[in-house]
């Protein structure tokens, strides 16, 4: 199954969809994306649908409601958790100004401390 984004507004991910694979194929047999496009504006009456991956073989990260969809980078990225996060522009997924810690036990981060906080 191929999975396809659904756009709207301010580039937010509205809804995600299943397509079978066979829907995709050209003529020659191959993956088309453009053709899952037209087949779910033609099914749905919505134009703006990006092709994602479970895998992140392509757009970084598979699409989830809520994500925005960055042109210029080509990829899905999730609401940023905090202000002082920051985004890694080679996963698109957003990062704490501070390394979790590595010790095996759980933490929450503090906006306010700029911390992690040590979960009991």
């Amino acid at each position: 199954m191929a999975s396809f984004a659904k756009i709207g507004l301010n580039s937010k991910v509205i809804e995600v969809l299943s397509v079978n694979n066979e829907v995709l194929l050209d003529a020659n047999g191959v993956e088309q994306e453009n053709i899952g496009v037209d087949f779910l504006t033609k099914l749905t009456g919505w134009a703006i649908w990006k092709q994602t991956s479970y895998n992140g073989n392509f757009r970084k990260n598979f699409a989830g409601i809520g994500m925005t969809y960055d042109e210029d980078r080509d990829a899905f990225i999730p609401k940023k958790p905090f202000n002082s996060w920051v985004l890694n522009e080679t996963t698109c997924l957003w990062e704490s100004p501070v390394a979790y810690p590595n010790d095996g036990q759980r933490y929450n981060w503090n906006e306010q401390n700029q911390s992690w906080t040590l979960t009991e």
